[in-house]
């Protein structure tokens, strides 16, 4: 008897880490191949709860993962651009996502000649053939999402046989079947799940359990209510280690669950006091699909947390206003000057979120740059220096993306991400480098300003006007760089091209228009110095922006790319004429007449 033992804890073992590492395998790879899909699913969050509701659901169930989808959930609430009410409709649909997985254990169980488990496992090897030969990198995840489905099979198989083993001995049962306190059973459910970190392979478990006659249909019941509760550890830890929002919500998720536990245990417990204990859940569902054990518990499941959301989505708020009193806010404001506005650890558990932050926070780096380029022109020509701690403490922010960006993407970077996520994060480096240089050249011409502050000097009218007249095509040139950065627009490079050269004319036309007011004595040498590096500060920013187009080109089609490196080398040909300079001069030079660079 001891060696049967230990065959079948062995076997149960293999099994449980083979189920675990089938799970990981399709929760990792789903996540790559769905990542576009995935993005445009969180980006639909609004404050309508039963849209979260299907968010949760719809992501968990495209992910295999309720923890992964609540770690992605408290990110976005650490991070500050998701409410509690959002984040909590959002972990409720996570519930009625995760249980999937449970029907998928239910369907692999059905005997014929061929057993249903038999050949989804086959997916296995199919699916290690595709990985191995298949030479895209879509097709290898497609691969890796079928080795890992039929991996889950061949991990049931052996927990199934196992459990067969335990069913034969007396002793086993014997003891198993003392255990029918529905609270005990509760308890064991959440203490199990909470180990593996895994409400999936529990649910399967118990499953299997059922199936083999190891144990009850009620004992499976109160054991699957229990993974319900166990599964909050990983919110939990999340959230341990996060700010005073995000625990809201990892509470949110275990008062949830809580709930949804303790309203079923007093229905269940009034049900057998009516019946005089005839009736019990385990009854019912056996009523409800009768001759199918591991149907019942699929389905007592899948019913349990819809029935749950559906109980408590109504009361939603009265859960976020419980959490914000048991976790008050911190009576020391933290200090948000240099906490990332998009970004948060968090993501770093699913990549393809996380490339999605990544470009978030950059664009708002930029954001900031351009700001500070503009503060920095209108100083200049104001001397109006009202606005410089504003400017210092944009600069300050600047420097710390510029930092902190770059970390994140080097932790990022080392994730398995798609090939085109991969690429992106490699651009990543260099883009947040060419911003951090717009800050320090808007730097250095806000201390211009001060120093022609400090002279009592000021630039004449007519020099004022020509920078205003370049800060507006500046404005022009970062528009289109956000275009394209923001939603990969081939069809803007062109025009952010023709920005570019204007601006390198115009500021060559500055120059030229500075000397002629040095030789009428309406500039002095000093004032002047100040013009000319400000031309050129203002003429590398606009490099640093086109720099950052460029960067983007080895995400698009090589056909595509080639032809837009074509474009520009026309355009430099065609700005090298005086004909074409001249016409610059006229559209940007006129104060009459409206620019047009599309033509």
């Amino acid at each position: 008897m001891a060696g049967t033992i230990a065959n079948a804890v062995l076997a149960l073992v293999a099994g449980v880490g083979i189920f675990l590492i089938a799970c990981n395998m399709m929760s990792s790879n789903l996540e790559s191949v769905s990542s576009k899909k995935l993005r445009a699913l969180f980006a639909k969050t609004s404050n309508s709860k039963l849209v979260g509701v299907g968010i949760g659901a719809a992501a968990t169930a495209a992910i295999q993962s309720s923890g992964a989808t609540s770690v992605m959930v408290i990110g976005f609430v650490n991070a500050g651009i998701m409410s509690l009410t959002q984040a909590a409709s959002i972990i409720f649909g996570a519930n009625i996502g995760t249980t999937i997985t449970g029907q998928i254990t239910a369907l692999g169980m059905f005997e014929s000649a061929v057993s249903t488990g038999t050949i989804f496992a086959t997916f296995a090897g199919i699916g290690a053939f595709v990985n191995a030969f298949a030479k895209k990198d879509t097709v290898k995840k497609v691969g890796g999402i079928m080795a890992g489905f039929g991996m889950l099979f061949v991990g049931l198989s052996m927990m199934s046989g196992s459990m067969e083993s335990f069913a034969e001995l007396d002793t086993v049962k014997n003891f198993l079947a003392k255990i029918t306190n529905p609270i005990l059973l509760v308890i064991i459910g959440a203490v199990i799940t909470a180990i593996i970190q895994s409400s999936s392979v529990m649910t399967s478990v118990a499953i299997t359990m059922v199936f083999t006659g190891l144990i009850s249909l009620d004992q499976g019941i109160y054991l699957t209510m229990g993974s319900n509760i166990g599964s909050c550890v990983v919110a939990i830890i999340a959230g341990i280690t996060s700010g005073t929002n995000a625990k809201r919500t990892a509470l949110i998720h275990l008062t949830f669950n809580v709930f949804g536990v303790v309203v079923f245990m007093l229905v269940g417990m009034a049900i057998r006091l009516g019946s005089k204990g005839a009736v019990t859940f385990g009854t019912l569902f056996e009523d409800m699909f009768p001759g199918v054990p591991q149907t019942q518990l699929a389905m007592f499941h899948t019913i349990f947390n819809v029935a749950t959301v559906i109980i408590v989505l109504p009361i939603t708020k009265f859960f976020v206003k419980l959490v914000t009193k048991v976790i008050p806010d911190k009576k020391k404001v933290e200090d948000e000057k240099h906490r990332f506005k998009y970004l948060d650890e968090h993501f770093l558990q699913t990549p393809p979120i996380a490339v999605a932050q990544v470009r978030n926070e950059v664009l708002y780096m930029a954001e900031k740059a351009m700001a500070n380029l503009n503060i920095s022109l209108d100083t200049i020509c104001s001397l109006d220096l009202s606005r410089a701690e504003q400017f210092k403490e944009n600069e300050e922010y600047i420097n710390f993306l510029n930092k902190g960006i770059t970390k994140f993407n080097v932790k990022l970077a080392k994730l398995d991400l798609s090939n085109e996520d991969s690429k992106y994060t490699s651009t990543v480096f260099k883009t947040v480098t060419d911003f951090e240089r717009v800050g320090d050249y808007a730097e250095n011409i806000m201390e211009y300003a001060e120093k022609l502050q400090a002279s009592e000097s000021a630039f004449s009218p007519d020099a004022q006007e020509e920078i205003k007249k370049l800060q507006g095509v500046v404005g022009e040139l970062y528009q289109k760089i956000m275009q394209i950065y923001s939603t990969q627009d081939t069809t803007a490079f062109r025009e952010a091209y023709v920005l570019e050269e204007t601006i390198d004319r115009l500021t060559e036309h500055m120059s030229n228009m500075h000397i002629e007011r040095l030789a009428q004595g309406t500039c002095t040498a000093d004032v002047g110095a100040l013009y000319l590096a400000l031309t050129s500060n203002v003429e590398r920013i606009a490099d640093h922006f086109t720099n950052v187009a460029d960067g983007l080109l080895p995400l698009v089609k090589s056909s595509v790319r080639h032809s837009i490196k074509e474009v520009k080398h026309e355009i430099k040909d065609e700005f090298k004429s005086a004909e074409e300079s001249a016409k610059v001069f006229e559209e940007h030079l006129d104060t009459n007449n409206e620019t047009d660079l599309n033509a």
